[in-house]
């Protein structure tokens, strides 16, 4: 039997919601995370059609990208779209999850799909984010160095892109006076004593400072541990927004264009002024992207594709780099196929359905 609340934190580990935006409101936005899951239907955005798509498939599960509780409810009476998809959802026993600007940030999310299904090789975060970081020092004896090392690993610390277990220690000694009530690991109450000990330094995301503290505390053989958390300016390179990379080949902007249609079977899409010269450096942003226009333009982007760009923000890409705008369904529906490929890597005594609406509310003549 699997819970709701197990898929969540399959898909919590993957994004962690301390990534997400203040104003956001990714996850669980009704239900009972305690019960057992029949199916699960994976979709962008959460409308009437699709919980009654889940109810027909036997899904007590949505997972959307986008929130349906967004704002304060002050009642729930059906009387606009948000509260009959709630009364819907909540009378058929359907949980709804939203995964937002947390997948949207973090370096294998919405931006990576969007790469990806461009043929952008070579991806990186376009604008890390900063204050997500704390490095921990301690002091361990050199017996206990490795143990200490496990757990704080073992917790989280130590992982830097395709770099895990990272640490760094020095010899020095350590000095200190037990009191009379003390219990000292090393030497006697009442006596001064000097030891051999490794400093070590590790780093972790703020988040995770709790579990590893435990981690630290549990697995240090001094009564009292020693040990300083410092907060870290560091950029943190696999979390942030946008997303900049390279074509396999180089393409003319004719090329380009029709490549980008294939590639999100699009028929149409808006655009300022190519670039002179063959397109190879190519940024995204899922979804509304026009605030990262200047980090493209510094990251020598020669286009940058997003969505939800108003008029006088196509005039910022000025004459270095092309502008386009691919509409905002377009640029993320695909995110449906990344909570698949999430999902079904973990799960398989369940359906994890994708869902076949779509629920892109713009239409075109």
């Amino acid at each position: 039997m699997t819970q709701i609340k197990e898929v969540i934190q399959v898909l919590e580990r993957y994004a962690p919601p301390a990534y997400q935006e203040s104003y956001d409101n990714a996850s669980l936005q009704i239900g009972n995370p305690d019960i057992e899951v029949t199916g699960v239907l994976v979709t962008l955005d959460c409308t009437e059609e699709v919980v009654q798509e889940a109810l027909e498939r036997n899904c007590n599960l949505i997972v959307a990208h986008h929130p349906v509780i967004f704002k304060a409810l002050k009642s729930l009476t059906g009387k606009n779209p948000v509260e009959r998809i709630l009364l819907k959802a909540l009378q058929h026993n359907i949980a709804i999850y939203a995964c937002h600007t947390n997948l949207d940030h973090v370096h294998n999310g919405v931006n990576a799909k969007l790469c990806q299904k461009l043929g952008i090789i070579n991806p990186r975060i376009l604008a890390p984010k900063t204050q997500l970081l704390t490095k921990l020092e301690t002091y361990v004896p050199l017996e206990d160095t490795q143990k200490v090392l496990d757990a704080l690993h073992a917790a989280g610390a130590g992982q830097i892109g395709e770099y895990s277990d990272c640490s760094f220690r020095i010899t020095g000694t350590g000095r200190f006076t037990p009191s009379a009530q003390a219990n000292p690991h090393i030497g006697e109450p009442c006596k001064t004593e000097e030891t051999i000990e490794n400093k070590i330094e590790v780093v972790f995301p703020n988040f995770k400072q709790n579990q590893i503290m435990r981690a630290l505390l549990q697995a240090h053989p001094y009564e009292e541990v020693a040990h300083y958390l410092v907060a870290l300016q560091n950029e943190n390179q696999e979390v942030g927004a946008g997303m900049i990379g390279e074509l396999k080949e180089a393409m003319t902007p004719e090329a380009f264009a029709q490549h980008v249609k294939e590639s999100l079977e699009i028929t149409t899409f808006k655009h300022t002024a190519w670039p002179k010269e063959p397109i190879k450096r190519v940024a995204v942003c899922g979804g509304a992207g026009s605030f990262l226009i200047k980090n493209a333009k510094q990251a020598g982007a020669q286009v940058f594709l997003t969505a939800d760009l108003k008029y006088h923000e196509f005039f910022d890409a000025g004459t270095q780099m092309a502008l386009i705008d691919v509409g905002h369904y377009e640029s993320e529906v695909y995110t449906k196929e990344l909570f698949y490929d999430i999902l079904i890597k973990t799960f398989s005594n369940f359906a994890v359905n994708l869902s076949y609406i779509n629920t892109n509310p713009v239409r075109h003549s």
